[in-house]
């Protein structure tokens, strides 16, 4: 049903993608249905090493694609505000993990606004600490404490409702420097080439299992 329905697409194709590894096999089957032990020995083999080589990599990209977006109001772009981010993390001299956290807080910004903390938090939390991942989740309601007059609904103090908290301090922190903080035009930041080895490291940690909330 579903090749008689793409063959009706004006301009339809099928395509069968390339192997990242020219000796790597193609598994035999297709519909996770029909596949066998033979095709999950497969993929798990090769699924580790493609990984490992380019997941960062994946990131990567997805972040250098927010380099020439323009904004709606604010005077550097997303790409510039997280560099700024990172840079002042580092400068700082902040762990090799906050940094990249920094780098990448807002990756989600443009493609998930509403939910781009989560968004974060579910890119790297399996390669970052409990502290870091309970903050990226939440680190738009304490962006929200820096807001004086916003004209919609908005609650200054909702962060109020973690005060106590182990990592509460580390939330108000990041907001307070690294991210409302870190939106100036005149700040110099680091190229990103600083930064492409860290990241790289993060993601070659060991995910640890999380669970799905």
């Amino acid at each position: 049903m579903a090749d008689e329905v793409i063959n009706k697409i004006p301009g339809a194709t099928a395509t069968k993608s390339a192997l990242y590894r020219p000796e790597w096999s193609f598994v035999p089957h297709v519909g996770m249905d029909d596949m066998r032990r033979e095709d999950w020995d497969i993929l798990e083999a090769q699924r580790p090493v493609y990984l490992a080589e380019n997941q960062a990599d994946a990131v990567l990209r997805l972040f250098r694609t927010m380099e020439q977006e323009t904004t709606y109001g604010y005077q550097v772009n997303n790409y510039q505000h997280s560099l700024q981010s990172a840079t002042r993390a580092y400068l700082d001299g902040r762990e090799e993990e906050d940094i990249v956290v920094c780098l990448l807080h807002d990756i989600g910004f443009t493609v998930c606004p509403s939910r781009h903390g989560a968004f974060a938090a579910e890119l790297m939390g399996a390669y970052v600490s409990d502290r870091n991942r309970w903050m990226l989740q939440r680190h738009q309601v304490f962006g929200d404490h820096h807001v004086k007059e916003y004209p919609k609904l908005l609650d200054p103090e909702a962060r109020q409702k973690w005060r106590g908290h182990e990592f509460f301090d580390w939330g108000a922190e990041f907001a307070e420097k690294y991210d409302q903080g870190a939106v100036d035009p005149k700040f110099e930041t680091a190229p990103v080439e600083l930064f492409v080895p860290m990241v790289r490291r993060i993601f070659q940690r060991s995910p640890r299992p999380l669970p799905i909330e």
